[in-house]
């Protein structure tokens, strides 16, 4: 449980799921007290997140009367129900492009991940080699956008760096690098791992990846 009050809130969450630690990482940075339930290992909180759920799936957070699963769900029922501190722009402009990179993100860094993670599984070497080299160009052909303010594309903290944090995290895991390479990047990273919030939001397992 995160430090606090008695929590309200309760989160079914596995330790080292991305989607899980995103929405983590936000309610450590939102300052929201809310009980962790992990379920590896669990057979109890198996069955009370198969009972909850149509999919049994991660994340699942229960807030008073209310039962919300995918994590781009949870996210902006969080900042909405909780607006302080407010994750997103104020004015619509701002808030779209934020969401343009967060839907670029998903789409091109993601997708790839998730394939090299399944090549890997498979031991396709020459399906990894090629995915690893297509991950590692996104991310460093990205540098620039790092660059242009204190947070990606922004001045302040957004929903956008706390969906990005903890997939950079796990990158090293991967086996990608982009170091020299994507200075402003690199220097991101770094800021945002540092972070009490993000440090509070690590499981043991996720302590573990080699990005520390």
């Amino acid at each position: 449980m995160f430090e606090g009050m008695e929590s309200i809130m309760q989160l079914y969450t596995a330790s080292d799921c991305l989607k899980c630690h995103q929405v983590r990482y936000l309610l450590a940075e939102k300052g929201i007290n809310v009980t962790i339930t992990e379920i590896d290992d669990n057979p109890k909180a198996q069955e009370d997140l198969a009972q909850l759920t149509p999919y049994g799936d991660t994340p699942t957070l229960v807030d008073r009367d209310i039962l919300l699963y995918g994590y781009n769900v949870i996210f902006n029922y969080v900042d909405e129900r909780y607006p302080h501190p407010p994750l997103m722009p104020i004015d619509p402009i701002s808030r779209a492009r934020l969401r343009l990179v967060h839907y670029r993100i998903e789409r091109d860094w993601f997708t790839i991940a998730d394939d090299l993670r399944a090549a890997k599984q498979r031991r396709n070497t020459k399906g990894v080699n090629k995915l690893s080299k297509d991950l590692q160009e996104a991310v460093i052909s990205a540098d620039e956008l790092f660059g242009m303010a204190k947070f990606l594309l922004n001045d302040d903290l957004s929903l956008v760096d706390c969906m990005l944090v903890p997939f950079l995290w796990r990158l090293p895991s991967l086996g990608i690098e982009y170091g020299k390479q994507a200075k402003h990047l690199q220097d991101y990273a770094q800021r945002m791992f540092n972070r009490k919030a993000f440090r509070k939001s690590l499981t043991s397992a996720e302590k573990s990846l080699l990005a520390a």
